[in-house]
């Protein structure tokens, strides 16, 4: 690449380098970012390869398939090179050409391809298979000497991880998890969801731990409030029985007692009364 820049003039080829340097920066963690400094990237020198091939693959990261394929195609025309074959039948995967994949994935190309891009090149033809619901076909294309071999490389767990997942599609549950439990052991960067696929099929659930333990936070909270509120009511239910012990009760007796001892003083009176007038000297009648 800094080959290529060379033939800009200095000023252009250090913004064309800096733009490239963002791409490939950006372009897992935000796509659309690294997309948008491939188009200024592609705007300032387009006239080199490696400038498109940038623009392709940030293209591809956002699902243009359409554009990618275009700008991996001036790429190879530049260039002459085949190594963008396997991403290029990828593309046409992506715009709904499963056949076409298929048969770029049959052409003379392939035979020119490294080892890394031929596994990549048969991972293509497998997911066309897929996209064709041809399950049995895609699990056939995946069965080679890389998926067989015990050794570990860059490609081996995507290789294992396609092929458990397409015996798991065709209902061979048993193989599948076989092939998963391979692929978390070369799996070593944590590249694909396997170990939690294995975890699946074993029936194990993960819990959220802060979930777990906002759910407790609750639970002691509303058993504070409840505890409270015990304490509340038994302090009022407290109140009310010293109330009750403070306030005497009032009964008639005493009232009724009252009563008569009046009545009685009463009819002493009237008694005196009768008793002076008895005593009393009667005048004689004239």
């Amino acid at each position: 690449m800094r080959q290529e820049l060379m033939s800009l003039p200095k000023g252009l080829a250090e913004d064309v380098s800096r733009n490239l340097v963002m791409v490939a920066r950006l372009i897992d963690e935000d796509p659309e970012g690294a997309y948008a400094y491939s188009r200024i990237a592609l705007r300032l020198a387009s006239r080199v390869a490696a400038v498109r091939e940038a623009a392709g693959f940030a293209a591809y990261a956002n699902q243009k398939y359409s554009e990618a394929l275009a700008e991996f195609r001036a790429a190879r025309r530049m260039t002459g090179s085949v190594e963008l074959w396997p991403v290029m039948a990828d593309c046409e995967r992506g715009l709904g050409r499963p056949e076409k994949a298929l048969e770029m994935a049959g052409a003379p190309e392939v035979q020119k391809l490294d080892k890394a891009s031929q596994v990549e090149m048969r991972l293509v033809a497998a997911g066309a298979r897929r996209d064709m619901d041809q399950l049995e076909a895609a699990i056939v294309t995946l069965q080679s000497p890389e998926l067989a071999s015990n050794s570990v490389q860059p490609w081996t767990a995507r290789l294992r991880y396609a092929y458990a997942d397409a015996l798991l599609a065709a209902g061979r549950e048993g193989e599948a998890r076989e092939w998963f439990a391979k692929t978390v052991e070369s799996d070593k960067d944590g590249s694909t969801d396997a170990s939690d696929r294995l975890a699946e099929l074993d029936g194990v659930e993960f819990v959220d731990a802060l979930v777990e333990d906002d759910d407790e936070s609750e639970r002691g909270q509303v058993g504070a409030s409840k505890a409270g509120t015990e304490v509340r009511a038994e302090d009022e239910h407290q109140d009310d029985e010293d109330e009750d012990e403070e306030i005497p009760s009032v009964t008639t007796d005493g009232i009724t007692d009252d009563v008569d001892d009046l009545e009685d003083e009463d009819d002493d009176r009237d008694n005196d009364e009768d008793d002076r007038e008895d005593d009393a000297p009667h005048r004689p009648q004239s």
